[in-house]
């Protein structure tokens, strides 16, 4: 479909459909689903996890835990954090 045609059928201009295919204006997703149905598309958005590197089994078997092993887990990692340190002791912490 033209733009000019698409234009005709939004009720809007043939520059106004240029300059979003030209990525030059920002139609709100309302805008943008009405020209895609004009166009006989529907816009489809979805939600989809982001694998950010977290290891979501892990996550689980922390939340099984109660409340004293997970303070004893998170005291341990703390700790070893701080070993692995490369910034000096401070006085009065753990060596």
């Amino acid at each position: 479909m033209s733009q000019e045609r698409l234009a005709r059928r939004a009720g809007t201009t043939q520059s106004a459909i240029s300059r979003i295919e030209k990525e030059r204006g920002s139609p709100t997703v309302q805008t943008l689903a009405e020209l895609l149905r004009l166009m006989g598309e529907d816009l489809v958005l979805k939600v989809e996890p982001r694998d950010a590197g977290i290891d979501r089994t892990l996550i689980d078997q922390r939340l099984q835990l109660d409340e004293g092993e997970r303070l004893d887990y998170g005291v341990a990692f703390a700790d070893q954090v701080i070993e692995m340190s490369p910034l000096p002791r401070r006085e009065g912490w753990k060596s």
